[in-house]
């Protein structure tokens, strides 16, 4: 099939761009058609803006598809009636052509989470198990429920995890700016006077000097070289699997950041886990689909050796407990919710619980790094003083004598 870049005309006279999959333009026309868009005009897509039209998609698109899709078939509107409603009411592009390819996967005979899967950038294989799961076990509107608050969280956590990167990013940016200037425009010219004065300087003003001259000289360098660390390391982490799992596991024991990051991946793979297990998905199903949701390779590695031990016949919780990444509530609580069999409702107590905690720690941080970087701020200023004002007071000092 070939991709087209269009230009189409909705009811009400709106003209609506975007990009879409069909087999030639009478095709196109036909797709249009069932959108309720008349067809303006066409050009065949380049790859680049067919990627750029998959990405459009975001989370909170999908938490709409899912908490409409869960009004419409919790009041018993079969599924295409609903897609096909869905369909009209939406007011984006991407969603809509990507509702209208649903529909027709289902008219040609697809179950609904084959023709999701149809979309893998857009509906993963966690979602498109939940909805098999939902579709089996005739709880769609139930999954639907459960994708939506589940999505939500997502959110929340993608919030609180940008908040803990990015506010050290930019005030260690603010200080190595100041840095930058302290080094480069001010204490040039304050050196400049006390060398001016003569006398014999003390060591923490030559180090100062030379510090200053560093940065004067190779400032460039200062500023390239941590870029190319960067991309560097991205490069090797890329290429290497052994490094990127050595990197993960960094990840895990970084000072301050290091636990914040395990309690948000608990936390995501007890919401996840217990969602899955309730739609009933099998144990060794919801950890093979848990590798991926971790987002960590040494947490990956933990759950392939638990579905290891299950498979040769120990139990959930022993499992569990012999990989050594789950911490000691989580095995608790694994343990409770096995021996009552409500394995999802001690998992969701569990992310409860890391949710709270994670949230306290990420304020904690926050409220530890402002004046962590003052202090910084203020050694650097208080060494500057000292190194400039030192020598100027022994001068005085000779003088008055």
């Amino acid at each position: 099939m070939a991709q087209y870049a269009y230009r189409a005309m909705d009811p009400a006279g709106q003209m609506v761009p975007g990009v879409m999959d069909a087999s030639n333009v009478p095709d196109l026309e036909l797709r249009l058609h069932r959108m309720q868009l008349d067809l303006i005009d066409f050009k065949l897509s380049s790859q680049q803006l067919v990627l750029l039209g998959a990405r459009v998609v975001r989370r909170a698109d999908l938490i709409n598809f899912c908490f409409h899709m869960e009004q419409l078939t919790g009041a018993g509107v079969p599924i295409l009636e609903g897609l096909n409603d869905l369909r009209d009411s939406t007011d984006h592009p991407r969603l809509r052509e990507v509702i209208t390819e649903l529909v027709e996967g289902i008219e040609g005979g697809l179950s609904l989470s084959a023709a999701l899967a149809v979309h893998p950038d857009i509906f993963d294989n966690t979602f498109t198990s939940l909805i098999t799961a939902g579709e089996h076990s005739g709880k769609i509107a139930e999954v639907f429920k459960n994708l939506s608050e589940s999505l939500k969280w997502q959110d929340e956590l993608a919030a609180q995890s940008k908040k803990i990167v990015m506010y050290p990013a930019v005030v260690g940016l603010v200080v190595v700016a100041v840095t930058f200037f302290l080094m480069i425009y001010l204490v040039p010219q304050l050196t400049a006077f006390i060398k001016n004065m003569g006398g014999a300087l003390p060591f923490h003003t030559r180090a100062l000097i030379v510090v200053s001259n560093v940065f004067i000289d190779y400032w460039y360098l200062l500023l390239a070289l941590p870029v190319a660390a960067w991309f560097g390391a991205r490069a090797w982490i890329a290429r290497s699997e052994a490094a990127a799992f050595a990197f993960d596991g960094m990840k895990l024991r970084v000072w301050l950041v290091g636990p914040v990051l395990h309690k948000i991946i608990l936390a995501r793979f007890a919401t996840f886990f217990a969602l899955m297990y309730a739609s009933g998905i099998t144990i060794l199903d919801c950890i093979r689909l848990s590798e991926g949701i971790v987002g960590n390779r040494v947490v990956a590695a933990g759950l392939r050796r638990a579905a290891q031990l299950i498979s040769e016949g120990q139990g959930v919780t022993a499992a569990f407990q012999n990989t050594g990444i789950f911490p000691p509530l989580v095995i608790r609580m694994l343990k409770v919710g096995e021996a009552t069999g409500s394995l999802d409702t001690a998992l969701r107590n569990v992310s409860y619980f890391y949710n709270r905690e994670v949230k306290d720690m990420i304020e904690k941080v926050q409220a530890m790094i402002e004046p962590a970087m003052t202090v910084v701020l203020g050694l650097l200023l208080g060494w500057i003083m000292l190194s400039v004002l030192g020598p100027i007071y022994d001068t005085i000092s000779k003088i008055k004598t």
